[in-house]
């Protein structure tokens, strides 16, 4: 199914189902965004163990670190 089709089912639902849609695809968003976080932290903690982590409190080397 193409988006488009997707788009065109969902304009033809009654307002009560588009909010459900709304409500579960706000759900599948946080859930993607919890996933993005821990698979952050996970990197994180294993360049904490690598020792590949570099810490800075001067704004300019933080600038350095981001280039």
């Amino acid at each position: 199914m193409k988006f488009n089709d997707v788009v065109d089912v969902i304009k033809s639902l009654s307002t009560d189902e588009k909010r459900e849609i709304s409500l579960l695809l706000q759900q599948y968003l946080r859930e993607e965004s919890r996933d993005q976080i821990y698979e952050n932290f996970q990197l994180a903690k294993q360049e904490e163990k690598q020792e590949e982590l570099i810490f800075s409190s001067q704004i300019n080397r933080l600038k350095e670190l981001l280039e």
